[in-house]
């Protein structure tokens, strides 16, 4: 396999979700997809700050993707700062105005309205950011030991 050719995610939310992994990178910010700050919710990219900020970034390809959204509300007590990653066609006037606004695409982002800070309680920001690196060590292990990964999240 050639080493220069580029494997993209498969679905329009992971592209989005890695260009605005990639720009808050740039801005000292670490990531993980996917991740699980309380049961029945699932956040698309949680970031940590450098100096400890919680951001929500919820991805939505498309008009009906946001619609059905019923959960993003529920993402706001996890969070200093809540953000709705979306594409240049997307029609951004559907999102609320309260809420922060990232434009992407999947090889980066630029943050075109700042979310409203709401900051974490101190117990409630400890258990964030535990959840966040047990998930990513987790993560890291899946990768390095496949075979015992599927043991650790069972």
């Amino acid at each position: 396999m050639d080493l220069n050719t580029e494997i993209l995610p498969a679905m329009p939310g992971q592209r989005l979700a890695r260009g605005v992994a990639r720009a808050l990178r740039d801005m000292g910010f670490v990531t993980v997809e996917e991740l699980v700050p309380a049961p029945g919710l699932r956040v698309d990219l949680m970031a940590l700050g450098p100096k400890g900020q919680v951001w929500v970034i919820e991805c939505k390809s498309c008009r009906a993707d946001f619609q059905a959204d019923r959960k993003w509300q529920n993402y706001l007590p996890w969070c200093d700062r809540f953000f709705w990653a979306v594409d240049a066609d997307f029609p951004a006037e559907l999102l609320p105005p309260d809420s922060g606004l990232i434009l992407a695409d999947a090889y980066g982002a630029e943050v075109v309205r700042m979310g409203p800070e709401t900051p974490l309680a101190g117990a409630r920001r400890k258990a964030v950011v535990q959840g966040f690196a047990r998930h990513a060590a987790l993560r890291l292990q899946a990768l390095r030991d496949p075979a015992g990964a599927i043991s650790a999240w069972a």
